[in-house]
């Protein structure tokens, strides 16, 4: 009777370790999904700063005020200014298309790298990771293990995401990766030079005293706590969960709908994200009009998870596949952010002396599975393809920048601190060596270049230089050059690094020099992942299939 029963015990314990195993994606997402999330309290009313009842002078006598729009992983094509537009031009983007008109379009324009957080880093700063040392986005604690396990035998046949668990444990944790508080940022700059400053949507350079938003400049701070748009069952929210996607699939788990202001509790914002960030971005014009301002409305759209209001899920009509339709209701919800901001700010009276941009911080990644986001360029978020760091880059100052002015001269957003602080007067900090370039003679039409029109990129082993139209890309995963003549082949479709030796070792040498007496990143990557150049996460891949590695 007793060998019976552990027998049976026996057979129940293997049955149910069996059961586990063939569901262990499931498990782990499972209890990601149930360990560790924030409370997070009811709505509550935003008290922004009011500035001055009147202003001491005329608004166009003042400095310029400053509203610096910036999407997340938008893709070249996603907007129409260019001719194009996502479901291939069915949904126009109208808003964004005024702003570029009024303005100046920078047609070889770039973000500082291929994802969000070092990205971003380049753009507060002015400065390349190899002085700031911040080259890697920042990993949530377990982010790396999670995402090994559940992206075994994807269904493209890439190979699994690589995790390096003596990496992650030479890390600090999580909550001490950040832009260290010793660099000065946009924020600072422009604080010092007598602006109020206001930070509403992503910051992904850290928390807390040293790295976050109030830390780093901004007098107050509107936070993206977590990143779900709406509640996952809101009755006015339209889902498209990415199956295919292990990224997509941490999201859903970990994710919760909250904000923060001022590096407070978290509580649930107001509506749809991009809609209640933009609410929030006009009261601060409002209350801010009567003295200068910068307001950074970092938007989290059109990043996953990809979720759309009802309204607009309905309004840009029937799209195939379901996550196309999802995504393209993001962007008309995006681009009608652009136009209640430029619509406030003319209501307000400040539209002639106010400078605003519009960018993103990396092209559209691949791994949603839609093909065309980039076109025509090659490649996603995570390369160093063009598609990956080619971004749309409109600058509008009225008082300044001649409508329709048209800018071919390469630039990127590490040039954008040293040109606001051009053109408001504010002196660049003392001591820091600033690697950007002012802008604004070519946005004014005033000069056609800016001499040295070298930029670089690195991540890690993936490393870049773009010298004139000439583009060196290295990489040891795979170990392999590419030199493309970007004035002939745009999309870069004819690598010339076999019929071009010297030139391969002149540019080489550029890297070279510019990784001297580089700093140290400031913590290793743990992860690794694969991503095919030509095909999204959607497609199958083959042999012959380009495929490079991205870290963190």
């Amino acid at each position: 009777m007793l060998k019976k029963l552990v027998l049976g015990i026996l057979i129940v314990a293997v049955a149910g370790a069996a059961l586990a195993w063939l569901n262990r994606k499931s498990l782990i997402l499972f209890i990601a999904s149930n360990t560790g999330k924030v409370e997070v309290a009811s709505n509550r009313t935003i008290s922004w700063q009011q500035g001055p009842q009147t202003a001491d002078m005329p608004a166009s006598e003042r400095p310029p005020n400053i509203v610096f729009i910036l999407a997340d992983d938008l893709g070249y094509n996603d907007i129409s200014t260019f001719g194009g537009g996502v479901a291939g031009g069915a949904v126009k983007t109208p808003n964004i298309d005024r702003l570029a008109r009024q303005g100046a379009i920078f047609t070889n324009a770039y973000s500082g790298t291929s994802s969000c957080a070092p990205s971003r880093a380049m753009l507060m700063t002015g400065r390349y990771p190899t002085r700031t040392g911040f080259e890697f986005t920042p990993t949530p604690d377990n982010m790396g293990r999670i995402l090994s396990l559940i992206s075994q035998d994807q269904p493209s046949g890439l190979p699994p995401v690589e995790w390096n668990q003596d990496a992650a444990e030479a890390s600090p944790p999580f909550s001490e990766q950040g832009l260290p508080g010793s660099e000065v940022t946009m924020a600072e700059v422009l604080k010092d030079a007598g602006y109020h400053t206001a930070h509403i949507g992503k910051w992904h350079l850290g928390r807390g005293d040293e790295f976050g938003p109030n830390a780093q400049g901004f007098d107050e701070s509107l936070l993206m706590a977590s990143g779900l748009y709406l509640p996952e069952h809101d009755p006015d929210v339209v889902n498209a969960k990415i199956d295919f996607d292990p990224v997509d699939k941490f999201l859903w788990a970990r994710m919760q709908y909250a904000a923060s202001f001022n590096g407070g509790d978290w509580f649930e914002p107001g509506g749809y994200l991009t809609d209640y960030w933009t609410d929030e971005a006009q009261k601060v014009i409002r209350a801010n009009r009567n003295q200068p301002f910068f307001l950074y409305l970092a938007h989290w759209g059109v990043h996953t998870p990809l979720q759309a209001t009802r309204e607009d899920y309905d309004a840009v009509g029937d799209l195939e596949p379901h996550r196309l339709r999802v995504y393209a209701a993001m962007i008309r919800a995006l681009d009608r952010s652009v136009g209640d901001i430029l619509d406030t700010l003319e209501e307000e009276g400040l539209a002639e002396n106010t400078i605003v941009i519009f960018s993103s911080d990396n092209g559209g990644p691949g791994y949603i599975g839609l093909p065309e986001i980039n076109d025509p360029y090659r490649g996603w978020k995570l390369t160093l393809f063009e598609g990956g760091i080619r971004v749309p880059l409109f600058i509008r100052w009225p008082a300044r920048i001649p409508a329709g002015q048209e800018v071919a001269a390469p630039a990127g957003h590490i040039d954008l601190l040293p040109t606001l602080a051009s053109a408001c007067g504010a002196a660049l900090p003392d001591g820091v060596e600033i690697d950007g370039r002012n802008l604004l003679p070519l946005a004014t039409g005033e000069a056609n270049a800016l001499g040295d029109d070298t930029i670089f990129w690195q991540s890690a082993y993936n490393q870049v230089v773009r010298k004139g139209d000439w583009k060196l890309q290295v990489s040891q995963r795979p170990d392999k050059v590419w030199l493309y003549n970007l004035a002939d082949d745009p999309t870069e479709q004819v690598n010339l690094a076999e019929e071009e030796p010297e030139l391969v070792v002149l540019m080489s040498a550029m890297l070279e020099q510019h990784k001297k007496g580089a700093r140290e990143p400031l913590y290793p990557y743990s992860v690794e992942g694969p991503v095919a150049v030509d095909k999204t996460l959607a497609d199958t891949i083959e042999p012959g299939d380009e495929v490079i590695y991205w870290p963190n």
